[in-house]
Order: C-alpha cells, then structure tokens, then sequence
C-alpha cells in the first residue's frame, strides 16, 4: 500500500493548485476518479478573470490572483491571460448600489459608459439598456495551460497523480488515515477534501459530517450570430445577473443564462430550455440574429450555504482538510486561494501576497452542524 503525508481528493483545478504549492515540502498524491484530471468543472469553464465577480465574498482572493495569472503562476511560464473588458449592463432601474461598490474595489480604472460608448461598443443594443458600467481589467483565463501547469510541477516536485482513483471509503487508526480507492488503497496522515460537487460525499466516505455544499449546473452556449467583428466583444454581463456574454470568433459568441440548477453531482449536460432561455435573454438585448447554436455544454459549480469557499481544517477531525465551495470562482480565485489554503494546511506564515486575507470567513468551523 501506497504511504503519503497528504491525499488531495479531486484533480480539478482547486486540488491541482494546492497540490503544486505542497509537493515540494510533503509527500503528496492526488486521487481523481476520472481518467484525467478537471472533467467537470475545471474543463466546463468560461475561463474569464472578472475581478469583481463573486462579490465581496471572494474579492481579495480574486484580487490577488491577478497579478499572479497574469505572471503565469505557478511556473512563470507565460501569462494565462488575454485582456478583454467587461461591461456592467442595466437600466435606470437597477439596483446599481452594491455592484457599483464592488466594481470600483476591485478595478482603478472602472467607470460609468455614456449612452454613445456604450452603443459603439454594442451596436444595436436595445433600448431598455440605458446604464454601462466598464470594467477594462477583465480578461480571459487559459483554463487548460493553467491547470496543466499546476499538474505539471506538482509532478516535478514529487508528487503523484493516480487516476481512475476514486474515494470509496476512508478510515483512520494510529493517526493515520487508510483510503480505499477504485485502484486499490492508499494511507496519508492528512486529507485534502477538493472533490468539488461531490465533496460532501467525499466527507461523508470518511465519516466527516457534511457542509450543506449544492452542485448548481451552469449552462454555456456557442451561437453564430449574423454579425461580423465579435472576436474581441468584451464580456458583457448584466447587473441584475440574469445573463453573460462575450466573443468568440469573428461571428460567434459564448453566452450562458447564468443559471444556477440545483442538480446531482455528476456528468452535468445542457438541457433544451435552458439553451433556449441563454438565446431569448441575449436577444433581448441586441438585435443581433442568432443563426444557429454551433455547441453546447454545462458543467458544475458547488456553493457552501453561505457561497463563501470552504478552506481549513474540519473543527472535528483536524486531519481532514476543506479546500471546497468555490462556486464559479475556484479558477479566477486560484493562486492566491493555494496560497492561503497552503498556510493553514501546513501551520506556516502566509505568502506576503496572501497575508492581508483574513482566513476566518473561509474556515469550515462556521457552519452549525
């Protein structure tokens, strides 16, 4: 039997990240029950960095992970980001208030569009979209090449990636916990809980009480539309949070209703009226005909009651780790979330980068159970 210090549950990118900022001090594996590695969520994502996103609950996370997509962490290879704005769109009778209050946090150079901007950059806007609000620091994430990167050092470190590896029971003696995996067992001192939708599943399997964690299914759509020029159309997002949309080739779009279906943990799949209801709600705001659907997909994003992340030690069993509950954030939240999960994993200091996050709302000990 296979002996680590620490089992990461889940390969996604909440799992991979931590992992690669380990693996170099603990001898550290990661058991995913897929063939490889960011199947649901991680590979399902929209791949956008949108600072304000996710609200005041993530936004110091989300803040401090720029600067680090945009140096390429964790390697340094290349940037993982490709500028491309965002707009805040709604009307006269928007709660503006807190969204407003966050954009400017979370972005210097964010500002109110006049009517003319606005319009030039979305030509044929419909007239009830009477306020923009530009976010210009948003940018896109190069989900894949990220997540790969994480992988890849976690390799180079020590570390052990073993697929087809998923949790069935776990169960602790002598301070050390004895995994049972589809691939055989596995023992470790401490385990990291990034199982994503299935994480309270994962909790339950090693006798842990659950959090109350909620897959929610996101769908996502590529439509060609009859306009030209919609490579660069910064994403578009409405402020009452009902829709988003942004290019993605010269004639086709990415767009998603921005539903949140509560659902099963498992092999998330787009139904016909959420596609249809992504496609009417992006109609009622350009008159840009939509000529066809060309793809479609969802994937899964998992909240704790309160949709704050979940990283630290179960108050009950120390030696089970929470690094679960990103929502739709765990991507753009990425670097500077290792990093503070990290800190409280192995009992060290914060990274300077991280130091000024208060780790307390994301501990698991503020739930009642």
């Amino acid at each position: 039997m296979s002996s680590f210090d620490v089992i990461i549950v889940g390969g996604g990118i909440a799992g991979a990240s931590l992992g690669a900022m380990i693996a170099g001090q603990r001898r550290t594996a990661i058991i995913e029950s897929e063939p490889h590695c960011g199947v649901h969520a991680t590979g399902r994502s929209a791949a956008f960095w949108l600072a304000s996103y996710g609200g005041p609950a993530v936004l110091d996370l989300s803040k401090a992970s720029g600067p680090l997509l945009e140096a390429g962490w964790p390697g340094g290879d290349r940037s993982w980001l490709r500028g491309r704005g965002a707009i805040h769109l709604g009307s006269d009778r928007t709660d503006w208030n807190n969204l407003e209050t966050t954009v400017m946090a979370a972005d210097e150079r964010a500002a109110w569009l006049g009517a003319d901007e606005t319009r030039a950059l979305l030509p044929g806007l419909r007239a009830q979209w009477t306020r923009a609000l530009s976010e210009p620091s948003c940018a896109d994430i190069d989900v894949a090449a990220l997540h790969q990167a994480c992988l890849a050092l976690f390799r180079r470190d020590g570390g052990t990636v073993l697929t087809g590896a998923g949790l069935q029971t776990a169960t602790r003696s002598n301070g050390r916990w004895t995994v049972r995996t589809a691939a055989g067992d596995v023992a470790a001192d401490i385990i990291v809980n990034s199982a994503g939708a299935w994480a309270d599943r994962v909790a339950e399997s090693c006798g842990i009480a659950p959090l109350g964690l909620t897959p929610k299914r996101r769908t996502m759509v590529q439509a060609r539309v009859g306009r030209q020029g919609l490579a660069q159309l910064p994403l578009v997002i409405d402020a009452a949070g009902s829709f988003y949309f942004k290019g993605e080739a010269e004639r086709s779009i990415w767009l998603s209703p921005h539903d949140e279906t509560d659902c099963e943990a498992g092999d998330a799949a787009p139904t016909e009226i959420d596609i249809a209801l992504a496609i009417d709600r992006f109609q009622s705001v350009v008159d840009w005909p939509v000529e066809r659907v060309e793809r479609s997909w969802a994937g899964l994003r998992t909240f704790a009651p309160d949709r704050r992340p979940i990283y630290g030690s179960d108050p009950a069993t120390p030696s089970f780790f929470w690094c679960a509950g990103q929502g739709g954030f765990g991507i753009q939240t990425a670097p500077a979330a290792a990093l503070l999960a990290k800190s409280l994993l192995l009992g060290e200091a914060p990274d300077q980068i991280v130091a000024h996050i208060d780790a307390a709302p994301f501990a698991p000990g503020r739930f009642d159970r």
